[in-house]
């Protein structure tokens, strides 16, 4: 007979558990900022390097595409010149293609900075998921790319400008303070709509119909000194926008090379500081979730 025994109970070798990775949002919500930030300036060469890589895919860097960047914004103020020389039957100044392509190029960057930076965290996702950075990198490189598209239309207008025999003086200057507010205003409300395009999806075909109507509501295919001496209710209107004060102050300097009421640049720059730390502090609270939900 065969001396059966029990079998002895196998020992199973300890397995590791598998590892496991849990995204969670800050305590607080906001980084540190004196770590953050000190990030942030570390990769401002990248910031320079995405956004040549990106015009250069795009072919802005080579000749016809240079070429397109100027053209693209002369025929596009002269489609908008030719309809308001239509709605108002010819009636306007001799200076005003130079108001107009002052106002619509500076616009026109404006609302740049709010499309493309919409699209900067949607349209990045690999990189954010292969990579650790500050995500408000991404953004910030679109409005470098905002900014380079930008240079060419102030050539188009430098030669309009001259050749409608406007001015120059020092007073010309005081189209920076009021680009620069343009440029804050523009980053923090671009921060905030590239946190809304993670959440919602759709936002981005609900832009463009905002800008579009935002251009009708700001001092770009009229002046805004005309506009608020009617004392209707469209120059009620006119005058809530945080865009009038910028744009107004950039025309007078620009066009006719005078100094704009200190109001318009005070009222300009409460408007651009509030939105860009809005925007910072919005899009830092959240860009911790980014990597969840794309």
């Amino acid at each position: 007979m065969l001396d059966t025994q029990a079998a002895a109970p196998r020992t199973v070798s300890a397995q590791a558990p598998p590892e496991h990775h849990v995204f969670r949002s800050r305590r607080s919500g906001v980084p540190r900022l004196r770590t953050y930030l000190p990030e942030l300036w570390a990769r401002r060469e990248f910031v320079y390097e995405l956004a040549r890589c990106t015009l250069r895919a795009q072919n802005y860097l080579n000749a016809f595409g240079q070429l397109w960047l100027v053209l693209n914004p002369l025929l596009m103020g002269a489609v908008y010149y030719v309809l308001v020389d239509i709605l108002s039957n010819g009636k306007h100044s001799g200076n005003y293609f130079s108001v107009l392509l002052a106002g619509l190029f500076l616009y026109t960057f404006f609302s740049s900075i709010l499309s493309q930076s919409a699209g900067s965290i949607i349209g990045s996702s690999r990189l954010i998921l292969n990579s650790r950075l500050p995500r408000l990198v991404l953004p910030i490189t679109q409005i470098v790319i905002a900014f380079m598209r930008f240079m060419p239309c102030m050539i188009v207008f430098l030669a309009v400008h001259t050749l409608q025999g406007l001015p120059w003086g020092l007073d010309v200057f005081y189209a920076l303070p009021a680009f620069i507010e343009v440029t804050l205003f523009g980053a923090g409300l671009g921060f905030i709509c590239a946190t809304l395009q993670v959440y919602f999806r759709d936002f981005s075909n609900f832009l463009p119909y905002v800008t579009r109507i935002w251009l009708f509501l700001s001092p770009v295919l009229w002046e805004l000194q005309v506009q608020l001496a009617k004392h209707d209710l469209k120059s009620h209107v006119i005058a809530l926008n945080p865009l009038s004060p910028m744009i107004g102050a950039w025309g007078d300097a620009l066009v006719y090379n005078i100094a704009p009421p200190a109001a318009w640049l005070a009222e300009g720059a409460g408007w651009a500081v509030a939105a860009f730390v809005c925007g910072v502090l919005v899009f830092v609270r959240r860009e911790r979730e980014f990597s969840v939900r794309l």
